[in-house]
């Protein structure tokens, strides 16, 4: 081959292979957990937007600077209009998150006052199914671990600036009971139940009609994505096990559910996390149970010490 030639066809192939490197680099999710440390590095970043969830009165008491003050009610569909937990109509979403500040070039961080990590988690889920998802992260810890390594905390309200957002919907990512059923025996796609085990197994109802679980789903409880202690993400490795023993592999669809579709949005989070094409079933089981035209299993009763 000629020298000439040579260099002709590495100039070629080389932007391609960069292309190719940027993709592969751009498929990361490691934003969308972010650090107390990162925050507190860009606490004062003009675009950044806050959203506490969690109790007011625990808001009121003291909250990381700049935040706002949301609730899950205001991004689900009204009582009585629906199922318990929803994703509600578009115009109701950019009023709520258009009220918070956030625009379309907002880097939106999202966290949890005590506990309220699956709350936190729906409002990402709905976040990125606005299509802000890319923009969208939660602080890993959430205020108790902000208030742990004494960063400031203030009382004071801070009127959210104007918002603007021009929704771009991922409907994909939310689907229903006949896309599940559907979808049950396809290759590569996999339904996972963020219930406790009790109620995966059927040993408790749930406040449901049946007890049991979606024909082949299986079960990465919610409480088993966090450190009990902290309520911070455990590490990608061990997230990864906890997907490998559901005999999720590399390259699957998941689709994830619960009773309601909250403790599935943080399965779902990790998911995305994880790098897995991810779903969710906002119906859940609630709507799953209710319909007797669908399977529901039951298996052996098992360890009941996971969380409810």
């Amino acid at each position: 081959m000629k020298p000439h030639f040579l260099l002709l066809l590495i100039l070629l192939i080389t932007p391609s292979f960069q292309l190719r490197s940027q993709s592969v680099q751009n498929k990361s999710s490691d934003s969308l957990i972010v650090s107390t440390t990162w925050l507190a590095e860009h606490l004062n970043d003009p675009a950044l937007v806050l959203l506490q969830v969690g109790e007011k009165e625990e808001y009121l008491a003291g909250h990381i600077p700049r935040a706002q003050f949301i609730t899950v009610a205001e991004i689900s569909t009204p009582r009585g209009e629906g199922l318990t937990m929803e994703i509600p109509p578009l115009a109701q979403l950019k009023a709520a998150f258009e009220k918070a500040g956030i625009t379309d070039n907002s880097r939106i961080v999202v966290y949890f006052g005590k506990d309220w990590v699956t709350p936190t988690a729906r409002l990402f889920l709905t976040l990125d199914y606005l299509g802000l998802g890319e923009r969208t992260s939660i602080l890993d810890g959430g205020l108790m671990a902000w208030k742990a390594e004494g960063k400031p905390i203030t009382k004071e309200l801070i009127a959210a600036g104007a918002g603007n957002i021009t929704p771009r919907p991922r409907k994909e990512i939310v689907v229903d009971a006949a896309w599940v059923n559907a979808n049950l025996n396809k290759e590569g796609v996999k339904i996972l139940d963020a219930r406790a085990p009790q109620f995966y197994s059927g040993a408790d109802l749930g406040q449901m009609p049946r007890g049991g679980h979606i024909p082949n789903a299986r079960n990465i409880p919610f409480s088993s994505l966090v450190d009990e202690a902290t309520n911070k993400f455990k590490s990608a490795a061990l997230l990864r096990q906890l997907f490998e023993d559901a005999q999720v592999q590399e390259g699957d669809s998941v689709t994830t559910y619960c009773h309601r579709g909250q403790q599935a949005s943080l399965l779902y989070f990790v998911a995305r996390y994880l790098g897995y094409d991810a779903h969710l079933y906002d119906g859940s089981f609630e709507d799953w149970s209710r319909r007797a035209e669908f399977s529901v299993v039951k298996s052996d009763a098992v360890d009941t010490k996971t969380k409810p």
